[in-house]
């Protein structure tokens, strides 16, 4: 069963916003005011939802620890405004945590991230193929990064050494998860060193090489 989504307080006058860290993220992910969240994470988050995360980054900018976020005057602010529960300001609240953007830390504290990620594949899929052309050239140009590359090279060596040691491919994958790489490096750097593991083991026989490329 689905647990219930956490949303934090909104009968409060002010939510106080903490940077919330992932060593990944933060390393491969897009700034909320970025062209890369405007053309692809739109789609998926909506206006309201991506505005509001524009605003909170530019107060984490600004007060790297933390600031307080004024409700209302915000909600005003993004043309908002409404009361209640179901109001579109508090709707684009909850958006942000069901896309795990943020999460409520305790009373009247929310985490919120400062880097969004790539959309995941399934996010993907719902985007119209010209949009998911456009998201793989993007993608392309961005793995010549150097950052995301010394990632991709790390990835890559754990899981090699991972197979090397009798994990299979699926199992690889979810280590590299649970040490925090981002699903779509998990997946690539497993898929790298299944191929290059047979490659090793077969390399006594140059054909069997070819064949396993």
């Amino acid at each position: 069963m689905r647990t219930a989504l956490a949303l934090p307080d909104t009968t409060l006058e002010t939510l106080t916003i903490k940077p919330w860290p992932d060593p990944v993220i933060d390393q491969v992910g897009h700034d909320p005011r970025s062209a890369y969240v405007e053309r692809f994470w739109l789609a998926v988050l909506g206006p309201s939802t991506t505005w509001l995360l524009r605003r909170m980054a530019a107060g984490l900018e600004q007060a790297p620890a933390g600031f307080d976020l004024p409700l209302a005057d915000t909600a005003r602010a993004l043309g908002l405004g409404g009361d209640g529960r179901h109001s579109p300001f508090v709707r684009a609240l909850g958006r942000c945590c069901q896309f795990e953007m943020a999460q409520p830390q305790e009373p009247g504290v929310l985490a919120v991230r400062r880097k969004l990620p790539p959309l995941s594949r399934r996010q993907l899929t719902r985007l119209p193929e010209a949009m998911q052309a456009e998201h793989e050239a993007w993608l392309a140009a961005d793995r010549r990064s150097p950052e995301l590359e010394r990632l991709q090279r790390r990835a890559r060596l754990l899981a090699l050494s991972l197979i090397e040691l009798g994990e299979d491919l699926e199992q690889t994958e979810r280590q590299l998860h649970r040490w925090r790489f981002h699903p779509s490096v998990a997946c690539e750097a497993s898929r790298w060193a299944w191929k290059r593991h047979v490659e090793i083991a077969t390399a006594a026989d140059p054909d069997d090489v070819g064949d396993a490329a």
